[in-house]
């Protein structure tokens, strides 16, 4: 009788199926049979009775060969009979030679055996048929299993030896057993290492992305790859190896889980700590770039303790994109600190604070009035920045053409080259102020040099306004008229368009004005009529001032 042959009822009880297992080893004797026939799968065995035992040809097949021939002695198995043939097995006997070596090699005391095997079938409702290496055949009962029979046949599984019946070649075993008993033999080692609080070596088994286990000595726990390094989340591929041994620190253990949470950097000296009374904003210390990310750069201090150094604060330069442009890994630079907070274990560092400040370079070679060359960087609605070497300075719109309403926008496109002239430097805002139109004649420049204060000049009305009118001279230059300049106009309308005469008064080429004078040009026209009177005694006053008025 062998393991498959056990009855398994569904009122299955492991006692009664241990007892029912053990009773009645009707035969179970090895005897020589003489192979009469083969024939398909069916292979005839004498063995000394009326009629031969049958069994299977895969009985005594291996890798694809038959072992046997007919007329060949071939052991066998009793096991009563099966109708009128006798129940033969020559597998059985394999399998007994299996039992007997796996007895001669434990004894008698085989409770404290594990076996490691493949599930190789499952009997219905009873249990699992386990095959280790040799050969050898365990029987694991459904309630000592911790499996469900769906898809457990070839999974490999460890077990513990519960009893041995060598009548029976009956081995039976309970993954049950050894789950409890390891994990019985997990708590109290936790137990042990959480009443003596102090750190313990492991020896680091697996690596994965997320973190390490590590082998307590029987027992394993995780350290997340948070609790590696005080710089924070690390790869743990990258401190450690399989096999190496570290000391760690258990941080809290999950008895209906069995999940054993572990820590290396508890275990450690809190660099944080050290670093308290030692480090102050504004201090200079030296760092390694050891780490890039798209908005700056990690810089260690060499004591397990990382600082960020922010993009913004690698460079003056606001057009570096990525810190891979001025810092190389592993690269030692000097660095200011320029925040610390060791409560939250933050750091961050500046480059750019220990480097010269672009604007006071700046202002040392520029001053007002310079002339210089730049490139625009950027255009907004009020005008243009335009990129000076390591500055950049405001071109506003009214500073960029002398054109009415001109605007940077449509006058220029970005990474134009431009000459501009410094009109301001703000040296409490390091703010720099640029022109274009002051390196340009003006239309009001260009005037003068046509004309001079007393010309009389002619327009038409652009603008009225309530201090004055506006008349056209020139493209992109008007003349002003002010109310108290309007002589014998103050008492007409004037409309735009209605074309007026008037002298010269004042020429603004800087701010490219024009000013004139209705009563004026009146009292010019009267010096000139009294100029005629002398000049013309035949003619009177009056008929000069009459024919005056008239033209």
């Amino acid at each position: 009788m062998g393991i498959e042959d056990i009855d398994l009822g569904e009122d299955f009880d492991f006692e009664q199926m241990l007892n029912e297992s053990f009773e009645n080893a009707e035969n179970n004797s090895v005897v020589d049979g003489v192979i009469v026939e083969i024939s398909g799968d069916r292979v005839l065995v004498d063995v000394g009775q009326k009629i031969e035992g049958q069994i299977n040809i895969s009985e005594i097949t291996i890798n694809g060969e038959v072992q046997y021939k007919a007329s060949e002695t071939l052991k066998v198995m009793l096991m009563g009979n099966r109708g009128e043939r006798p129940n033969i097995s020559h597998k059985k006997v394999l399998q007994k030679e299996k039992f007997d070596a796996f007895v001669e090699k434990h004894g008698e005391d085989v409770e404290e055996v594990t076996i490691e095997g493949k599930i190789v079938s499952v009997k219905q409702r009873g249990g699992f048929i386990i095959e280790d290496e040799e050969g050898c055949e365990y029987f694991m009962p459904m309630a000592q299993s911790y499996l469900k029979a769906h898809g457990a046949v070839g999974k490999k599984v460890k077990a513990k030896v519960l009893k041995v019946n060598a009548a029976q070649n009956s081995i039976i075993v309970s993954r049950k057993k050894l789950i409890e008993e390891s994990k019985a033999l997990k708590d109290n080692k936790v137990a042990e290492i959480l009443e003596q609080n102090e750190p313990v070596n492991g020896i680091i088994k697996k690596i994965t992305s997320y973190g390490m286990f590590v082998d307590l000595g029987g027992i394993d726990g995780l350290v997340n790859y948070n609790e590696i390094s005080y710089k924070g989340p690390v790869n743990p591929a990258n401190y450690y190896n399989e096999g190496d041994e570290v000391t760690v620190v258990v941080l809290s253990y999950d008895k209906t889980k069995q999940h054993l949470s572990l820590s290396i950097k508890a275990a450690l000296a809190n660099p944080w700590e050290e670093i308290k009374d030692e480090l102050e904003v504004g201090d200079t210390i030296t760092v390694t770039v050891s780490n890039f990310e798209s908005y700056g750069a990690f810089v260690d201090l060499g004591n397990d303790i990382e600082g960020l150094l922010h993009i913004s604060e690698i460079s003056w330069n606001k057009n570096v994109k990525n810190p891979k442009e001025l810092l190389t890994l592993g690269e030692e630079v000097n660095v200011e600190v320029i925040e610390l907070d060791v409560d939250k274990k933050r750091l961050r560092v500046s480059l750019k604070n220990l480097q010269e400040k672009p604007f006071s370079k700046f202002t040392k070679d520029h001053k007002v009035g310079d002339v210089i060359t730049g490139n625009i960087a950027t255009l907004t609605d009020f005008g243009a920045f335009v990129t000076v070497g390591e500055v950049d300075g405001l071109l506003h719109n009214e500073e960029a053409s002398w054109e009415s309403n001109a605007k940077c926008k449509t006058l220029f496109k970005k990474g134009d080259e431009v000459e501009v002239k410094i009109i301001k430097i703000d040296r409490e805002k390091e703010n720099i102020s640029l022109s274009i139109k002051e390196i340009a004649d003006s239309p009001a420049k260009k005037f003068q040099d046509a004309h001079k204060i007393g010309d009389i000049v002619k327009g038409a009305v652009k603008d009225s306004k309530d201090f004055g009118i506006f008349i056209k001279l020139e493209d992109n230059l008007d003349g002003l008229i002010r109310n108290e300049d309007f002589g014998p106009l103050e008492d007409e309308e004037v409309k735009n368009g209605d074309e007026i005469e008037a002298v010269v008064v004042n020429i603004d080429t800087k701010r490219n004005r024009v000013r004139l004078s209705v009563k004026r040009l009146e009292q010019q026209q009267e010096r000139e009529v009294l100029k005629a009177v002398n000049d013309d005694s035949a003619m009177t006053l009056g008929d000069l001032l009459k024919d005056q008025i008239k033209n």
